[in-house]
């Protein structure tokens, strides 16, 4: 059984973040968890930093700054 505090400290933790669910074809999702965990990065992690790198060098390319 979960105690009510850490369900408020779950609670509180995840409110920092936004939720966004990608579908991926029938198998892939583990392709792409074991080349993360390969690169030492959780899924989450690795999926995240594919999308930074690609909105960094989006911003590089068009000389956007971080405001837009």
């Amino acid at each position: 059984m979960i105690s009510e505090a850490r369900l408020k400290a779950n609670k509180k933790y995840q409110s920092k973040f936004d939720d966004i669910k990608i579908r991926v074809p029938a198998g892939q999702r583990e392709i792409i968890k074991a080349y993360a965990e390969k690169q030492g990065k959780s899924l989450n992690g690795y999926i995240n930093d594919l999308i930074n790198a690609d909105i960094e060098r989006y911003k590089k390319e068009t000389s956007l700054s971080d405001d837009d």
